[in-house]
Parts: C-alpha cells; sequence; structure tokens
C-alpha cells in the first residue's frame, strides 16, 4: 500500500473509533433515516438550518468503518454550507466514490473527503460510503427516510 493510502486508511479508521458530531440532536429542521439492508448500516442525520445554511448535522447509527467515517467527514464538511454548495459536494462525492472523478481533482475540490477515493475499486462499499450523503440529501429535501437497496 503507498504512503497515501496508508494515510487514508488511517483518517477512515480514526474518524470510526471517534466519529465527530456523533449525537442526536433535538430541536432540528430536518432528520432523516438511513439504511443499507445489504450489509446493515443504518443511520439518522439531524440538521439544523440557519436560513438556508446548514448551522448544526449530526448522526447516529450502526454500521461498518466506512459508513461511519464517511458520516462524520461529512458532518463536518457540511457545517457552514449553503444547501444548494452540500448538493453540490453530495455530486462531487458521488463522482469519486463511483471512480468518475480522478483522486487529484478530488483532493483539490473535496479536501479530506478524498480519503475515500479508493472505495471505486470495491464497488459493493460505494453504498456504505454514500449512505450518510442520501441521508442528508433526504433530510434537506425535506424525506425522512431512505435506502440505498
Amino acid at each position: 500500500m503507498s504512503g497515501l493510502g496508508e494515510l487514508y486508511q488511517e483518517v477512515i479508521l480514526e474518524h470510526n473509533r471517534s466519529p465527530r458530531n456523533y449525537r442526536r440532536m433535538d430541536a432540528t429542521d430536518r432528520h432523516a433515516e438511513g439504511r443499507n439492508p445489504l450489509c446493515g448500516d443504518q443511520l439518522t442525520v439531524w440538521v439544523k438550518l440557519d436560513g438556508d445554511v446548514v448551522s448544526d448535522v449530526s448522526f447516529e447509527g450502526s454500521g461498518c468503518a466506512i459508513s461511519k467515517s464517511s458520516a462524520s467527514l461529512m458532518t463536518t464538511a457540511v457545517k457552514g454550507k449553503t444547501r444548494a454548495e452540500v448538493l453540490r459536494l453530495f455530486e462531487r462525492f458521488q463522482e469519486l466514490v463511483t471512480g468518475r472523478l480522478a483522486p487529484d481533482g478530488a483532493r483539490e475540490s473535496l479536501g479530506r473527503l478524498a480519503v475515500f477515493s479508493g472505495i471505486s475499486e470495491f464497488p459493493v462499499r460505494v453504498k456504505c460510503a454514500t449512505l450518510s450523503w442520501h441521508a442528508l440529501r433526504a433530510a434537506l429535501a425535506g424525506t425522512e427516510a431512505v435506502s440505498t437497496e
């Protein structure tokens, strides 16, 4: 494994061990539940909005290291962004994990989320990495449930 690959793996494992924004949030504007019945990952994402800006976001749930670390990194990446910016970030992340965005371009446009660049080599893990993102998008749209089945 390359030095960069090892660094990426360590970031994913660290966010799995100590996920950021892992808590239930009361009095939120939106929330959505996501589940992946194929592997058992399930989570809830809560969002507080200040106008059109995500002022706070959190998640709780259970799942594999990729699912949990993706949710953790997602929550840190979207705080302070507008809905439109979050949706653009969602699209870029989707492109990354499905192999439509070159890893070099990912580091520039996605920052720390680029750690998921290797996921495209394991198509079955794409749903793990994107579950929280789909739940966030559903929450912003006012839909309370999403499945990656």
